[in-house]
């Protein structure tokens, strides 16, 4: 989930996009006025930088989004910090927008070869942070001047390119090579003088003195040193220029040309800045709008959307296009109208006679389709501009948060349909991400909300097949090519002999055989799998309509003998403890429970074997399940989390005006109506992650997921190692990739799950 950071007093704020009300306050602990915060790629650690030369480094306790703590700090005593960055970390994706209706994910997204910042041993790369201060402590040349306004950018080659001016339109704009290296553990800062520019309003006669001030110099991209923007202003106004650094050749005097033949046949060529485009307004972003930090890099996605927001005094919002500097599309603040261009102003707008309400930030998303800007009355806002978008998240593992921002509850269904097929061409090495995916898809429809419980389903199953299976150990150390758990898979694919001892025979038990008391602490995780295979069946003659829960495991061949797989394993581990067993409650003290459940579940698998042409559960089969209520006590599963983020509430497109520390509920609405099938009264709340039951008002500390709503004890009740070792692997995000955010106590008591 995007993160949003802001600063108020010496204190920053920290929020997810989703729970825009749910603010955490740091008190940063600065003596002088923040002027740079910087998110690192990925979210979970911010830097800070004040006028004092002060930058301290922040991390996430626990893993928790609302909830932070100062990890490092440097300082610079007296010197303000005016830029700041992330070292690069050598990873960069290119997006082949051109290619975007290929079936091959390789041919539209390509890693390119892009060198890190700073390198250790084996060209692995190294953490760290970049400051510019206004006097350069590190002289960026030989004669050091003020700088009042600066930028950082990054080449494929592992150099820094800085931008600084000195703050007048008069003045050179000046860039800088800089070359960071360790040399007997000490660092190394090399800089080296790039061509510099003067601003196109400086060299025309009618603008010279209008506007004497640079107020924003930036880089397109942090990736991209080649284009810079740059804005100067004065009371009357604002001007925006985009340059370009292109090679040029240079022109050689006819004299050297005849003595020298080699120059005639060979141009020399330079690198000159160009001006691609200028634009003139009224600009109100200020420096101060350093003072905003989001999950993403300021323009980063102009790859995707080709352009950039400027905001005015009167409140609007203008896109322009990145290079032509073009106006592609308007925002009014005050009246919360949109307008394209060439379209006539719906309602003719007033100035007001009071201060006018305008932003003094934008951040856009990770894929442009989002738009987040703090006005200087300290309110949030949106700008909403898919499949292709969905497989960049997917590829990058940016949140597509944003993008199911535009996903309109009747565009739902084709987009899993079309998404389903694009994955199903590919090397499917993100089957789990593309389940949480459609997860986030299905919970905006009431149609699919039903579906949306499956795959948070299908994620805690492959996640406790792969867990079980990973407790095999082979019984001599030479092992063949394959893994047990693969050995395990493959005897349960070729043999469909509806009787589970039979199956088991063929499988080798002694590397079923554990050491210590692992198999009793993973209990709550079989009993799930037994409790879920029951339910899937006992349901079966009910779930002719796509809108019941577990319908989309009815033809899942793939899921359907992961559940098979794992039955036959629990039953030879019960042989050896029968403590690990899962529980039902039989009418009949001689039922053989795991046999008829694998008995009626081979049946249904083999009903889905050809993925291509599924067939229906026959008749018998049908009767045989509607049996199984009256042999074993179905249990009520608990099913989806409810997610109480803006995602639920803004599918109408209206306008959300959020105040910090309230939670939103439209009017009327209940933004949980789409869940409503699935709840029974008085539901007992679930730990998801360890399957057990927490009761209906539980006192133990909890976190949510941010992304799907999951929620967990925040502390491990469990001794073993096996269960710890399970619990490690959310530590850091949940099932569906969502990070955590810590829920106060008053919440917990409160919070709601959905049940069937």
């Amino acid at each position: 989930m995007m993160e949003i950071a802001y600063v108020c007093d010496h204190m920053i704020h920290i929020i997810d996009t989703d729970h825009p009300w749910d603010v955490y306050s740091i008190n940063s602990g600065h003596t002088e006025v923040i002027s740079c915060l910087e998110w690192d790629q990925s979210g979970s650690r911010l830097l800070s930088a004040d006028g004092e030369g002060q930058i301290k480094c922040w991390g996430m306790t626990e893993h928790l989004v609302n909830s932070w703590e100062c990890t490092q700090s440097s300082s610079v005593d007296g010197d303000p910090i005016i830029a700041l960055s992330w070292l690069h970390n050598g990873v960069k994706l290119a997006l082949h927008v051109e290619k975007s209706g290929s079936t091959n994910f390789g041919e539209k997204f390509s890693w390119v070869k892009f060198s890190p910042s700073l390198t250790l041993f084996g060209g692995k790369p190294m953490e760290g942070w970049l400051a510019v201060t206004v006097s350069g402590l590190v002289s960026l040349c030989r004669l050091r001047g003020r700088v009042a306004l600066a930028d950082i950018a990054f080449t494929s080659g592992g150099n820094i390119v800085v931008a600084a001016t000195d703050g007048r339109s008069s003045s050179p704009v000046q860039f800088y090579k800089v070359c960071v290296s360790v040399v007997n553990e000490k660092c190394r800062i090399d800089t080296e003088l790039l061509p510099s520019l003067f601003m196109g309003c400086t060299t025309d006669p009618g603008r010279r003195d209008k506007y004497p001030a640079v107020t924003h110099l930036k880089f397109l991209t942090r990736k991209n040193s080649e284009q810079v923007l740059l804005c100067a202003s004065s009371q009357m106004g604002s001007i925006v220029e985009c340059w370009s650094l292109r090679k040029e050749g240079l022109p050689v005097n006819n004299i050297f040309q005849h003595r020298s033949p080699v120059v005639a046949e060979k141009q020399p060529m330079i690198l000159k800045w160009r001006i691609l485009s200028v634009a003139c307004g009224y600009v109100i972003l200020s420096p101060t709008s350093r003072n905003i930090a989001l999950r993403c890099l300021w323009l980063m996605i102009i790859l995707l959307f080709s352009g950039l927001a400027l905001a005015f005094h009167d409140g609007s919002i203008q896109i322009l296009h990145r290079l032509s500097l073009h106006t592609m599309g308007v925002f009014y603040g005050s009246s919360g109208s949109s307008q394209r261009v060439g379209e006539e102003p719906a309602v003719k707008r007033q100035r007001a006679g009071g201060p006018t309400l305008h932003f003094r930030a934008l951040q856009f998303s990770w894929t442009s389709l989002a738009l987040v800007g703090v006005d200087n009355h300290g309110k949030n806002t949106h700008l909403r501009h898919l499949l292709f978008l969905l497989e960049y998240c997917m590829v990058t593992g940016y949140d597509w948060w944003d993008v199911l921002l535009h996903a309109q509850p009747s565009m739902v269904h084709n987009l899993l349909e079309k998404l389903h097929e694009e994955y199903m061409r590919q090397n499917q090495v993100l089957s789990t991400r593309i389940v949480a995916v459609k997860a986030s898809l299905c919970k905006l429809s009431s149609a699919t909300a039903a579906r949306a419980c499956d795959f948070h389903a299908k994620l805690l199953l492959i996640a406790i097949s792969s867990t079980l299976k990973s407790l095999l150990r082979p019984h001599v150390l030479n092992t063949p090519d394959k893994s047990p758990g693969d050995r395990v898979s493959e005897i349960c694919a070729k043999n469909t002999d509806t009787d589970i001892d039979k199956v088991m025979i063929n499988l080798k038990t002694e590397e079923f055989v554990l050491d210590g008391p692992p198999l009793q602490s993973l209990q709550q995780l079989i009993q799930w799998v037994g409790d879920f295979v029951l339910y899937l069946l006992a349901n079966l003659p009910n779930q002719g309509s796509i809108v019941r829960p577990g319908f989309g495991f009815l033809q899942d061949g793939a899921s359907l003998g992961m559940l098979r797989e794992m039955l036959v394993m629990i039953r030879i581990w019960g042989l050896l403890k029968p403590g690990c067993l899962p529980i039902y409650t039989a009418t009949s003290d001689n039922q053989d429970s795991m046999f008829l459940l694998f008995c009626l579940l081979t049946k249904l698998w083999l009903c889905s074997g050809d993925e291509s042409h599924p067939q229906d559960p026959d008749e018998t089969l049908i009767d045989e399940c509607c049996l199984l209520p009256s042999q074993l006590l179905v249990p009520s599963k608990d099913w989806l989390p409810i997610n109480d983020g803006v995602i639920t509430k803004i599918q109408s497109k209206h306008q959300l005006r959020l105040q910090f520390g309230k939670p939103y509920t439209l009017p009327g609405v209940n933004p949980n109506a789409q869940v409503e099938v699935f709840r029974s009264p008085a539901s007992r709340r679930m730990d998801h992650l360890r399957c057990l039951h927490l009761g209906i008002s539980p006192t133990e500390d909890s976190k949510a997921c941010t992304r799907c709503g999951c929620v967990t004890m925040l502390r491990s009740p469990n001794k073993t190692s096996a269960m710890r070792q399970w619990e490690q692997r959310w530590i850091m995000n949940c099932l569906c990739g969502g990070l955590w955010r810590r829920i106060p106590f008053h919440t917990n008591i409160k919070t709601r799950f959905c049940s069937t």
